[in-house]
This record gives structure tokens, C-alpha cells and sequence, in this order.
């Protein structure tokens, strides 16, 4: 492998080792990780990029539902259940984190707290989208490591 590559894979390495350190992901994404092989070698970039088209929706609805009056809470509490889920299983902890957040608003009936953790809720998802997007971007222009030798 040229210098370059190596290099480049150890920025990988740090970028990915500060994902988990700051919080953004857990052992979710590490097990997601463990099912990318050879034969399916962008399985988490796939699995992740459909979690982004999916959550739109999610998102869309729930903004919906937070402009209606009376609030339904426990429609609220559905929908963020459902996103906790699907932002559970990429491992994305500060997410599911704030979902928790917004669940305790809905079950308290707080439509202030609902409205503002909501914000955080949509601000640590794009804040990992961007982060996540770079990683993937980083990865792709490396390319694979090479473990095996080459032939002569």
C-alpha cells in the first residue's frame, strides 16, 4: 500500500475513533460494521444512507404533528418511537439520546420541552449526517486495505 493510502487510512481510523469518543455512535454501528465483507464491502454506507432517506419522513411527520393544535401526544410519542428505533439501529447514540428526551416531554405532556428537544433531536442527526457523510466520502477515495499479497 503507498504512503498516501496508509496515511489516508489512518485519518479514517482517527475520524471513525472520534465518532464513538464524542458520543455520536455506539456498539450498534460496530456490529453493522461486522456484517460488511468483501462481497458487500459498502453494506454500512448503504444501511446508513438508507436510515437518511427514511428519517426525512419521520422527521416531516413529526414537524407536522408538532404544528397541530391540540398536540397529540401520544401520536408525537409514536412517531419518535419509531425514528429512536431506525436511529438505534445505525448506532447513532446522541440521537437516540434526544429521542429518549422527547419521549419523557410527551409522556409528561410538555409541549415546550417536546418543541425544544425536537430541535436537538434535528440537530445532532444533521450534525452526524455531516459527519458520517465525510467518514464515507474519506473511505471511498482510499479504497479497500489490501491484506493480501500481491502475486509476482
Amino acid at each position: 500500500m503507498e504512503r498516501n493510502q496508509m496515511q489516508m487510512h489512518r485519518q479514517i481510523a482517527t475520524i471513525r475513533k472520534s465518532l464513538f469518543d464524542q458520543g455520536y455512535l455506539d456498539e450498534q454501528f460496530v456490529q453493522l460494521e461486522e456484517l460488511q465483507d468483501n462481497s458487500n464491502p459498502n453494506f454500512v454506507e448503504e444501511v446508513v444512507t438508507l436510515f437518511y432517506r427514511d428519517s426525512a419522513r419521520f422527521l416531516y411527520n413529526l414537524d407536522q404533528a408538532l404544528e397541530k393544535r391540540p398536540l397529540d401526544f401520544s401520536r408525537l410519542d409514536s412517531l419518535m418511537h419509531q425514528f429512536k428505533g431506525s436511529s438505534s439501529s445505525i448506532g447513532a447514540k446522541k440521537v437516540k439520546i434526544e429521542c429518549t428526551h422527547f419521549r419523557d416531554y410527551c409522556n409528561a405532556r410538555n409541549t415546550e420541552g417536546c418543541k425544544r428537544t425536537f430541535q436537538h433531536v434535528k440537530k445532532e442527526y444533521t450534525t452526524l449526517k455531516k459527519k458520517l457523510e465525510a467518514y464515507f466520502q474519506m473511505s471511498r477515495q482510499a479504497g479497500p486495505i489490501e491484506t493480501a499479497c500481491r502475486p509476482r
